[in-house]
């Protein structure tokens, strides 16, 4: 992806006065997030997620693969991104730029390296044979909130998947279709959940203002961003400070705090939608689809 256009002065000032004025331009207040819209395709695991006007599709699949030398007995999980040309004119396809490079890094971060999904019951074989899964994010449309809107469709995505049931007999691995035999869902442990805070330095003195859920104009002129990975039982598994503007540790500290609120909101709604889906694809009689081992 090319570099973005930076706003005009113009665009600058007004953005900048209406936040000096406690207004933003869609008239959110400064810990207000966007609408999370979830709708499910026809495949497990695709799930489309929009957020005001950012639009992510999430894909997961799965395949049999040697495990990792290091990790005979996990099996494999891994994140791509790709930018549709129509999510931004400033896309380039034969190239990551490095904002691509930074969401796939902290995508890692939140959901492989906190262990959300159990890799350990993805073996088949120990050092031999294990379930690989692979989530693909494709970004239709691009209006802000990437990380975070890519983040609810990974999770979404990854509890409403079912991967084939296998057998194993001795070293001979036997996949079943989902005529032989009914598909199982995924184990994920925890739902962690991006939130991510804009920072603005516009009143000289005083303390920095930090907005929930930036849009894309707002995100243009903002000095820095505090991302924070957290689940709904209040678990911070990442915090990513980006850009030059410091942040207060009591304001740090609040963010936190409002990240943990907007996770357990988020954790709700996911569930709660792919339980509407399962039940749906039940035609009301089979039970709602979970994923998650009790804790």
């Amino acid at each position: 992806m090319l570099r973005e256009p930076e706003p005009s002065l113009n665009e600058r000032q007004f953005i900048l006065q209406a936040l000096e004025d406690n207004l933003r331009l869609d008239g959110r207040g400064f810990d207000d997030a966007r609408g999370v819209e979830i709708s499910f395709g026809d495949a497990y695991g695709s799930v489309d997620v929009q957020m005001g006007k950012t639009r992510v599709l999430a894909t997961i699949s799965c395949s049999l693969s040697p495990p990792d030398p290091p990790r005979p007995f996990d099996g494999i999980f891994t994140l791509t991104t790709e930018f549709s040309p129509m999510a931004t004119p400033t896309v380039d396809p034969s190239r990551p730029s490095p904002p691509e490079t930074l969401l796939v890094r902290l995508l890692d971060k939140t959901l492989r390296r906190s262990a959300a999904l159990d890799t350990e019951s993805l073996c088949l074989l120990a050092g031999k044979s294990v379930w690989a899964i692979r989530c693909d994010l494709h970004i239709l449309s691009h209006g802000g909130g990437l990380l975070d809107a890519c983040c609810v469709a990974a999770l979404a995505g990854l509890l409403h998947f079912r991967r084939p049931e296998v057998s194993v007999e001795g070293e001979k691995v036997t996949v079943y279709s989902a005529e032989e035999r009914a598909p199982v869902p995924l184990s994920l442990l925890h739902l962690p959940f991006c939130v991510t805070f804009s920072i603005f330095g516009i009143r000289s003195g005083e303390e920095e203002v930090v907005l929930l859920d930036a849009d894309r104009a707002e995100e243009g002129v903002r000095e820095g961003s505090v991302t924070v990975g957290v689940n709904r039982h209040g678990e911070v598994c990442q915090i990513a400070k980006l850009g030059g503007r410091e942040v207060d540790a009591l304001e740090l500290l609040r963010c936190v705090g409002v990240a943990e609120g907007r996770a357990k909101v988020l954790d709700e709604l996911v569930r709660r939608r792919v339980g509407e889906e399962e039940r749906r694809r039940d035609g009301g009689r089979g039970k709602v689809l979970s994923a998650e081992n009790e804790r």
